[in-house]
């Protein structure tokens, strides 16, 4: 059963990969927080931001990188992070504590993705309520910048221990655990089914697009359900966003994104 879960699942991984690959830009010469790729944010809102960023990575050493583009062009957002992330290197050296908010607004989702220095405060769990209880509420009143900067406080107040999971988690019987195993093998099935018929249908990219309606379960699967390694970063080209004002102190130098975090889209 094992094995045959981990075939399935290495098959939709690299099935979804092959068509759909988003080019990452280059590694910035400026490496600060804040990367509007769509001019977005205002510059008094992208400078705030930034410069709030940049004051928390000096006092904690952790590194918030904010991205916004206008669309992931069928990849899967949570995907796209971690090797965003991952390439970039966000987070200092030898601690991976980088932290990537990656916004598609013409897609409306956004993702949080954590480096494993912090992915043991900064829990998927925790990330998925700071995106349903702080960001999407403003972006759904289309407060962006509101939306963002609610974020970002969210996981200061996780990563110093303010903001705190307090429901219990319920022990599942062995049963109920074979049930859930069974119940994701049929899944997965009807997934891979679903995308083929999309892509015959559909064809090129608008038949991608219809294939992305499933990023929520794909995250789960594709990002939990093979182990989190390491993402491998991806050749590609692009513009790179500037800031203003200062970078970060000695620039990115971690990575390491194991597949960390949550998404969610309105």
């Amino acid at each position: 059963m094992k094995r045959f879960i981990t075939l399935l699942l290495f098959g939709l991984f690299f099935f979804q990969f092959s068509y759909a690959q988003y080019p990452i830009p280059e590694k910035p010469e400026l490496q600060t927080s804040v990367y509007d790729y769509i001019n977005l944010l205002s510059n008094s809102q992208k400078q705030a931001l930034e410069d709030k960023l940049i004051r928390y990575s000096d006092s904690t050493s952790t590194q918030i990188v904010v991205s916004i583009i206008a669309s992931t062009e069928g990849e899967n957002i949570a995907y796209l992070a971690a090797n965003w992330g991952e390439k970039w290197g966000i987070g200092q050296e030898k601690e991976d504590n980088g932290v990537l908010i990656l916004l598609a607004k013409s897609d409306r989702k956004i993702t949080i993705s954590t480096g494993k220095g912090v992915e043991f405060k900064l829990t998927d769990l925790m990330s998925k309520r700071i995106i349903e209880n702080r960001i999407i509420p403003e972006f759904k009143k289309n407060n962006y910048y509101e939306g963002l900067n609610k974020g970002v406080e969210g996981v200061f107040e996780v990563l110093t221990g303010e903001f705190k999971e307090t429901r219990k988690r319920k022990q599942t019987s062995k049963k109920t655990s074979k049930k859930s195993r069974f119940f994701l093998v049929v899944v997965i099935i009807i997934i891979i089914i679903l995308l083929f018929i999309f892509r015959g249908k559909g064809g090129g990219g608008k038949g991608w697009k219809r294939r992305s309606t499933s990023d929520t379960i794909l995250d789960a699967i594709i990002l939990s359900s093979l182990g989190r390694g390491s993402f491998g970063s991806s050749s590609s080209s692009g513009s790179s966003g500037s800031g203003f004002g200062g970078g970060f102190s000695g620039g990115f130098g971690g990575g390491s994104f194991g597949g960390g975090g949550a998404t969610g889209s309105w």
